[in-house]
């Protein structure tokens, strides 16, 4: 599939989204980065119109079953929360204590350079591969995706057991982005 294959037509369509970092380098291994990305995407879910079905944040991608409220686009919500969090971890690794600081400011200032619209960093991959939800089939198929995503990276062997995502609310264990349940 080409780039152009992956569009939302439909802004309040539910959508299986993957964002991925800049050469896909592992973020999300510091709580920290981690934080950020649950932080950013309750508030989306609080005040931009963001219900989300299902989600798992791995080291360097966010796997979502999501869409947007009417009156609201979900191109926009992503475009917001994209640029939000980039500027957001590349203030905390500029100023927090990281061992790749360097590394890591090159490798996203490397690709910033290949883009006209990033002035200093590019953090994320400019594709959300947004993937039309349109059978419960399909529905079902990518929540389960989701939330193996953990056992297939062999980080656990229950996906439950990983705080990182939506498994736990399936199983009745409250997590730490407020889902939606009822699809």
């Amino acid at each position: 599939m080409s780039s152009e294959d992956y569009t939302i037509a439909d802004q309040n369509a539910l959508y299986f989204l993957t964002f991925t970092i800049t050469d896909w380098v592992d973020v999300f291994t510091r709580s920290c980065y981690r934080m950020v990305i649950l932080d950013s995407l309750n508030y989306c879910i609080e005040s931009k119109g963001l219900i989300i079905y299902a989600w798992c944040l791995m080291s360097n991608h966010i796997h979502l079953v999501a869409k947007a409220n009417e009156g609201f686009r979900l191109s926009d919500i992503i475009r917001d929360f994209k640029k939000f969090t980039a500027k957001k971890i590349i203030e905390m690794i500029k100023e927090g204590p990281e061992s790749r600081k360097e590394w890591l400011l090159y490798r996203f200032s490397y690709a910033g350079k290949f883009d006209h619209r990033i002035k200093n960093y590019k953090v994320w991959q400019d594709t959300s591969h947004p993937i039309l939800l349109e059978s419960n089939y399909l529905i079902d198929q990518k929540i389960n995706y989701i939330h193996q995503n953990p056992i297939r990276a062999l980080i656990v062997q229950n996906d439950i057991d990983y705080i990182f995502s939506s498994a736990g609310d399936y199983a009745g264990i409250k997590g730490m982005v407020n889902i939606t349940l009822e699809i």
